[in-house]
């Protein structure tokens, strides 16, 4: 075992259970190993998150169309249950993604770059809590989400 074998146990993890049960036992558990042999590799839970956030966005390719490097984004945090939030808390506490955040500003300016970023966190963050919801029959499906983030693109990105 590994650290890469343990962020790929914690992003199956995190996209069967959820966010909100994502934990070192059960990422253990999934490996079938104590809770105590993945320190041995990651440091804390809020490292593995770091960790899984540069997994989740490792393949967006950041370039000079803004709204199409955005979208990548979105799809990549889109593609795994509570990717935007395991995203969000990453950012938040500034674990990691500073290679995204500067490909980023190289192709705008870091306050672009930092504001798009959350905008486009925040955004699909939203999306994926308002899916999950109206799965479950909470709530009806928004069909303005998609064109909504889109719009806000513009806004930002004219």
């Amino acid at each position: 075992m590994n650290r890469d074998d343990i962020v790929s146990a914690a992003l199956e993890v995190l996209d069967t259970w959820g966010m909100e049960f994502c934990s070192m036992r059960r990422v253990a558990g999934a490996l079938d190993v104590q809770p105590s042999a993945l320190y041995h590799h990651v440091a804390n839970k809020q490292t593995l998150l770091g960790l899984m956030a540069e997994r989740i966005v490792a393949g967006v390719a950041v370039d000079a169309d803004l709204m199409a490097s955005s979208r990548r984004l979105r799809d990549a945090m889109l593609a795994i249950r509570d990717g935007a939030e395991v995203v969000a808390t990453a950012s938040a506490f500034r674990l990691g993604l500073s290679e995204l955040e500067g490909d980023l500003a190289k192709q705008s300016s870091t306050d672009l770059a930092r504001t798009l970023l959350i905008y486009v966190v925040g955004h699909t963050q939203a999306t994926q809590l308002h899916r999950q919801a109206s799965a479950l029959g909470a709530i009806e499906a928004d069909p303005d989400l998609d064109p909504s983030f889109d719009r806000g693109l513009t806004i930002l990105l004219s």
